[in-house]
């Protein structure tokens, strides 16, 4: 992956780094999230953070909504579908206050989201990432 974006990206350029990141993870993983829609938004919305009990519309980087497939049936039709949700302020606010690559922080949370898809928990991917380090 190339470096992070000189400038601050508008929310459609955000979009399209964030599918450039998702286009260039392992085409298996991919295959795996076929049907899960990948949406940028500036933040969560207040019903979204209410939600959540979180204060700050810079706590949520991201979020996965949907059934995941551990609880999904054949038989579920209709509704919406499967999204994760990347929110572009608070992700370039965390990239500033730790100084972290924003292709790097966007991969992690779109990591972290589609596992949520795949019914892991927040302390399974946690696990995960400290095994991995």
């Amino acid at each position: 992956m190339q470096r992070s974006h000189p400038t601050v990206p508008t929310l459609a350029e955000f979009d399209a780094i964030a599918r450039r990141v998702y286009a260039a993870m392992p085409l298996e993983f991919r295959q795996m999230c076929d049907g899960v829609v990948i949406q940028s938004a500036e933040f969560a919305d207040d019903e979204t953070l209410d939600a959540m009990d979180i204060d700050s519309p810079y706590g949520l980087l991201g979020l996965y909504s949907g059934v995941d497939v551990t609880r999904k049936s054949v038989m579920q039709s209709g509704g919406h579908p499967d999204m994760v949700f990347l929110y572009r302020q608070p992700i370039l606010a965390f990239t500033r206050q730790h100084g972290e690559d924003l292709l790097r922080v966007i991969a992690h949370v779109l990591i972290h989201e589609i596992g949520h898809h795949f019914g892991l928990s927040d302390a399974d991917m946690h696990g995960i990432e400290n095994e991995a380090e």
